[in-house]
């Protein structure tokens, strides 16, 4: 259960044995079924979650009805409201199961205490927020400035197993393009 956390974090900077076990301690596995809930807007959001298997979204849904995915997460990737998580004011944003998924999710007061406890989570946690800042302005770069098959070739090239997990439809909403668009442009883009 804890194989892919270790790794990952292994990858961003190195815990002895005993690290990883404290580590391990403050967090809690859950299984999530497909459409099952993880956040509703609204809610105050308590956790962060590591995706050990499955898939995530993070999504907004506007006064029309339009649902506006923010976020995916797959294997490996971590998913939260991180305003509301770090604020405590309530979440702007929806999180769900796309898939059958398990998380290991680590609650606020349980991270404050793990920083304390391991400092060298708290370089681990200051890349992934830089990592994921630098990704976020990426994406608002992109989606200001390419055309809307530029954002689906990015997105297939950049995201290749997330381009077989997740819908057409969602994709487009995660480009903030319409369904139609995607759909002629993946007509275009076969024909060539």
């Amino acid at each position: 259960m804890f194989d892919l956390l270790r790794q990952h974090i292994e990858n961003r900077t190195h815990l002895t044995e005993d690290e990883f076990d404290i580590v391990k301690n403050y967090f809690v596995p859950r299984k999530l079924r497909k459409k099952q809930f993880l956040l509703n807007e609204g809610e105050v959001c308590r956790y962060i979650g590591f995706v050990n298997s499955g898939c995530m979204r993070e999504y907004t849904i506007d006064s029309r009805g339009n649902e506006h995915i923010i976020q995916f997460a797959i294997e490996d990737w971590w998913v939260s409201d991180l305003n509301s998580f770090l604020s405590g004011e309530p979440a702007e944003y929806n999180i769900d199961a796309l898939q059958d998924s398990e998380i290991l999710l680590l609650e606020k007061s349980a991270r404050d205490k793990l920083l304390d406890e391991c400092p060298k989570m708290e370089r681990f946690f200051r890349i992934l927020i830089e990592s994921n800042h630098v990704a976020n302005h990426r994406r608002i770069t992109d989606s200001l400035s390419t055309s809307a098959e530029e954002k689906y070739l990015k997105f297939i090239k950049t995201y290749p197993k997330l381009f077989e997990l997740v819908s057409q439809n969602q994709i487009a909403s995660y480009l903030g393009i319409t369904p139609q668009s995607l759909s002629r442009i993946r007509k275009e883009l076969s024909q060539q």
